[in-house]
């Protein structure tokens, strides 16, 4: 699966500003801090924060399956994947998409496609950019980057409370 790099959803002045620390050489540091703390949010989420493309590889499949990443905006193609990796792309009449009222991508193939898995690309994203993200989410990345960033040195950190407060009502659970 390739859905792509977690783009921060904060940016590294608010995140400096949150720290209380100005330019220099730690804001290198801050910014990877920043990048951490969305990549575990939207993993602990279930979620892809900011828009970005995905490829996702799948087990070609006549039922319905879901894409393993939401909010789905489009699903812009679909490819045929043989076993030597090389990849050509599925006719439109080949497959069905479906994108539900809660986000989720689902794939469905016609029959006679004769192909065993399949690449899915489009478009996955909770907002078109880090102002659309819902500001506790938000909040929530830039305290867990401060807690990253202050407790870089200490291995046993437990992570703010908060942070999960934050997030909890935005989770996605998925059961399969």
């Amino acid at each position: 699966m390739s859905p792509g790099m977690a783009q921060p959803a904060a940016s590294l002045s608010e995140a400096q500003a949150f720290v209380r620390i100005e330019t220099g050489e730690e804001e290198a540091l801050l910014a990877a801090m920043v990048r951490s703390a969305s990549a575990i949010c939207e993993a602990f989420l279930n979620q892809v924060l900011v828009a970005r493309d995905f490829s996702v590889d799948l087990p070609a499949s006549g039922d319905w399956t879901r894409l393993p990443l939401t909010p789905v905006k489009s699903i812009t193609g679909v490819a045929a994947i043989s076993t030597d990796g090389s990849s050509s792309a599925v006719m439109s009449t080949g497959y069905a998409v479906d994108i539900d009222a809660h986000g989720d991508g689902w794939i469905k193939l016609h029959a006679g496609t004769g192909t065993t898995r399949v690449a899915v690309s489009g478009r996955a994203g909770m907002a078109e950019d880090c102002n659309g993200v819902p500001e506790p989410i938000r909040h929530g990345i830039l305290r867990l980057a401060a807690h990253l960033f202050a407790s870089r040195d200490d291995d046993g950190g437990q992570p703010p409370a908060a942070v999960t407060a934050l997030w909890r009502p935005y989770r996605r659970m998925r059961l399969t």
